[in-house]
């Protein structure tokens, strides 16, 4: 028994109440509770990575609710990974928000930093779930609370946008988890999380359990696999810190995080195979990764193309997790923190651009570097990791993806060939991650613009530069030293 993830859970709902009593009239006090809840949960964090290397178990239990189904928190290197890259971008992003928020003199500013010391608090509580009925309180929160965020700007667009991201997800866990979670139930009398699945091995109703799998893969919508991907483009109405941090960390992250617990740790690696699940997974993240990359190529706003680049960027992690090998799910997870690290540089570089142009077109781009160069240098590098260019993280990630392919095609045989089009499959979408981030880069610093008196105005906020600075070059060396992250993604799989 130990208290510590439910501390590490209750900090940032504290820091959330003490935002909320700051108020707008002390914006310096309110912002300061903000950061420092940031900084306590890290430390929280930390402070568990010797425990969980060594395999100690630290969990706890509030209360059961019915036989087998408790509200309970236990720590494992999978969610610890997934809690640290929540908590260090957290901060980053904090510091990125007071620049923001403040430079546009943004209104209900105190609501904002409650809700994303809140949404904190229900992604640290999905990362040390202990199972599936935990997670469905803590998921189903986040949406809750990202709401407000995503309607920040109470503009029609923002409330249409903020509808939409209600209805999906709120719709989807409704009609897809709680049939899952309680068909699960009843198949196996328990919704504990455990290394190599819960369910026997003598598997019985497999087109019951079939169907189960289909509502884990889709319910978790948060995950973004088509169709029920449209609610990310749409939130991109929020304020680009909620982008960012939500819809390239936080909320995203959630979703194909819950996936794969749902992969490893409910039904497993043999029951998956036996019933044949797996090549739903990898049918379905095929799709989503190649027409995720097309939609992005016909986007002109610089936060439409960085959406459907998370859309399709998602199911990579979805894909290794369901090859089902030590390398293909070492590669997934692992993308969970390097495509993380990448994707919030670019949001944060979208949102500089804006701050200090007002520009959201790529069109209108063209000679920008000479005005923002930290900024455009910080897209340049994150662009680098996304499209998997060495030695950044994101070459680290594709690397054991396509190991993971041609492993499971040695495991099936020379008459498998769906392994190899998986691999086609990686290879093609890093291609158009290429062509839809590239051009981007070109066009700033070998395009002419922005030579009038008015854009010879135009200054980069340090508040805001700092950040992605951080976060680019951290995108560089997860890629250079990547055994913090492999470590613990390398673990996984029993």
């Amino acid at each position: 028994m130990s208290v510590m993830p439910l501390i590490a859970v209750l900090v940032p709902a504290l820091g959330a109440l003490l935002i909320a009593c700051s108020g707008e009239r002390r914006a310096n006090v309110r912002e300061f509770w903000s950061v420092l809840s940031g900084v306590v949960l890290l430390g929280l964090n930390a402070s568990m990575i010797p425990a969980v290397l060594s395999d100690t178990a630290l969990q706890c239990t509030l209360f059961q609710v019915l036989p087998g189904i408790e509200i309970a928190f236990r720590v494992d290197k999978f969610g610890l990974l997934f809690a640290l890259g929540a908590s260090v971008l957290w901060i980053v992003t904090s510091f990125y928000s007071i620049g923001y928020m403040r430079t546009l003199q943004e209104h209900a500013q105190t609501r904002y930093f409650a809700c994303f010391a809140l949404a904190l608090t229900a992604t640290t509580g999905v990362a040390f779930s202990a199972n599936l009925f935990t997670v469905f309180l803590f998921y189903e929160a986040l949406t809750l609370i990202t709401y407000p965020l995503v309607a920040h700007k109470e503009t029609p667009e923002a409330r249409a946008g903020a509808r939409k991201y209600a209805i999906y997800l709120l719709g989807a866990a409704k009609v897809g988890l709680v049939a899952a979670i309680i068909l699960t139930y009843n198949q196996v009398g328990t919704l504990d999380f455990r290394a190599g699945g819960i369910l026997p091995s003598d598997l019985q109703h497999p087109e019951l359990l079939f169907l189960v799998f289909g509502l884990f893969l889709f319910g978790f919508a948060k995950n973004a696999l088509m169709p029920l991907h449209s609610w990310l483009p749409a939130a991109m109405v929020a304020p680009t810190p909620v982008s960012a941090l939500l819809h390239a960390v936080a909320v995203v992250k959630t979703g194909v995080f819950c996936t794969l617990r749902v992969f490893l740790f409910v039904y497993g690696e043999e029951a998956m195979r036996n019933l044949g699940v797996d090549q739903l997974a990898l049918g379905a993240a095929s799709v989503t990764i190649l027409v995720g990359s097309l939609l992005a190529l016909g986007q002109d706003n610089l936060k439409a193309r960085l959406a459907f680049s998370t859309v399709s960027q998602l199911s990579y992690i979805i894909l290794g997790a369901a090859l089902l090998n030590s390398n293909g799910v070492t590669g997934g997870i692992a993308h969970i923190t390097n495509h993380a690290v990448s994707k919030i540089t670019l949001f944060l570089c979208a949102g500089s651009i804006y701050v200090s142009t007002h520009k959201t077109e790529i069109s209108q781009l063209s000679g920008i570097a000479r005005r923002m160069p930290w900024t455009m240098a910080a897209f340049a590098l994150g662009s680098l990791s996304v499209v998997g260019i060495p030695p950044t993280s994101g070459f680290v990630s594709k690397w054991y993806l396509a190991l993971g392919t041609v492993d499971r095609h040695a495991q099936l045989g020379a008459n498998d060939r769906f392994s190899l089009m998986l691999l086609g499959v990686l290879l093609v979408s890093s291609l158009l991650n290429a062509i839809y981030l590239m051009p981007i880069v070109y066009k700033a610093y070998f395009e002419k613009g922005f030579d009038s008196s008015e854009d010879e105005q135009i200054r980069e906020v340090p508040w805001m530069v700092i950040p992605l600075t951080i976060t680019a070059v951290a995108s560089l060396l997860l890629g250079i030293f990547p055994e913090p992250v492999l470590i613990f993604a390398g673990s996984v799989l029993p």
